[in-house]
């Protein structure tokens, strides 16, 4: 591999190229070494390998599995090792568990408190498992760098309310990947304490994306609206708080577990409500061809003519379907000076979120990034992972 190195541009986004580390005060540019291709995050992963009781089909996923970790080697697949002193220091919470089951369930983050969509989510993906509440995103994505727990599970995008923007921002702040995702159908309940009416209501409380989702039934009944951290935290309020003027917009399981009334049921503007969940762990998985696969990337660009274009193309070219691109600004650097013939102008600068539908042990969808690299400012595959098929 080419002798490199790499300069970091800000604490929270990791970019390949020049740039200042800035943090409310000026510093000068220092450089991240390169770090030894023999990654340790490939050693359990080519460990399990040599469980497989047929030779010649072990041999066969071995050297697939060499193939894969010599191109992730040849791409900026994760710049910083998770031990060096300069990775970005992820948020903390008091409120996460002091250490990890020793137990044979696994330990699943999700966000909220119980009764969540989330929390649902997360049982859908890991069944069995022990689903640990996290106050935030960001205590999330700590658990699991932190060993607290085995998994996380988020919400990424909605299919009325649209992308989740705070955990596409955390993606790329820490060092998980995407091992998988769940898709799981929303059905939003109005609740009360018992004996209150929808009469009686004079607001609602829920996350803002399930607001949203519900804008119309709520404007018919002309409830105002507020906002929390989650829908089944809502709920406990009202609940808590034994409130008579007050509803919630949250799960027919929180109604169970907090003792509410559900005053209507399906409140959402679309039947069709469905939220995909990620599944994120602290190693990735080996892409496989054995059923359909899907691949998340992030990279940036210099600013100029076709670009974006010339991006893009480069899946069309080899047949690869594009099921999602999403763009968020640059942090820390949200503009950009161009200064043509005399005229100094200034731009957004972004970066690109992309999924599209190949796995990484496919030669075309490694030809593509080899290609993407060609002009791209930075590339970082956040996981290659089976696509969910199934919907509840």
């Amino acid at each position: 591999m080419d002798t490199a190195t790499y300069i970091i541009r800000s604490p929270a986004v990791l970019l390949s190229g020049k740039g200042t580390v800035s943090d409310h005060k000026t510093a000068p540019p220092f450089q991240i070494p390169q770090f030894s291709v023999n990654r340790r995050r490939f050693t359990a992963l080519f460990a399990s390998l040599h469980d497989d009781n047929n030779t010649n089909d072990r041999s066969n996923k071995i050297r697939k599995a060499v193939g894969l970790e010599k191109l992730f080697e040849d791409s900026p697949y994760d710049i910083f090792s998770k031990d060096s002193p300069l990775h970005p220091r992820p948020l903390t919470s008091t409120q996460l568990p002091n250490a990890i089951s020793d137990g044979p369930r696994l330990r699943v983050a999700y966000q909220g408190v119980r009764g969540a969509y989330s929390e649902a989510a997360a049982e859908k993906a890991y069944p069995n498992c022990e689903p640990v509440p996290c106050d935030q995103f960001d205590a999330a994505f700590e658990a699991v760098e932190k060993w607290l727990v085995d998994r996380a599970v988020l919400p990424i995008e909605n299919s009325l309310g649209g992308s989740i923007h705070r955990n596409y921002d955390l993606l790329l702040r820490h060092s998980l990947h995407i091992v998988g995702e769940v898709k799981l159908a929303v059905h939003h309940c109005l609740l009360a304490n018992h004996g209150v009416r929808v009469e009686d209501l004079k607001r609602v409380l829920s996350h803002p994306q399930a607001l949203a989702q519900c804008e119309y039934t709520l404007t018919k009944i002309g409830l105002s609206r507020e906002a929390v951290d989650d829908t089944a935290l809502a709920a406990k309020h009202v609940a808590f708080e034994k409130l008579k003027d007050t509803g919630a917009v949250a799960s027919s399981m929180a109604a169970k577990i907090y003792g509410l009334n559900i005053l209507a049921e399906n409140i959402q503007d679309d039947c069709d409500n469905v939220t995909r969940f990620l599944m994120l762990a602290r190693e990735p998985i080996i892409p496989g061809v054995e059923k359909p696969f899907k691949t998340s990337i992030v990279f940036s660009l210099e600013e100029g003519p076709g670009v974006l274009f010339k991006a893009l193309a480069v899946f069309a070219l080899r047949q690869i379907n594009l099921t999602k691109i999403e763009s968020r600004p640059l942090r820390n650097q949200p503009l950009r000076a161009s200064d043509d013939s005399n005229n100094v102008s200034k731009y957004f600068d972004y970066l690109f979120y992309v999924d599209f539908e190949a796995s990484m042990a496919e030669e075309r969808a490694q030809n593509a990034l080899r290609h993407l690299k060609e002009f791209a400012t930075f590339l970082r595959v956040l996981g290659s992972y089976a696509v969910d098929t199934t919907m509840l």
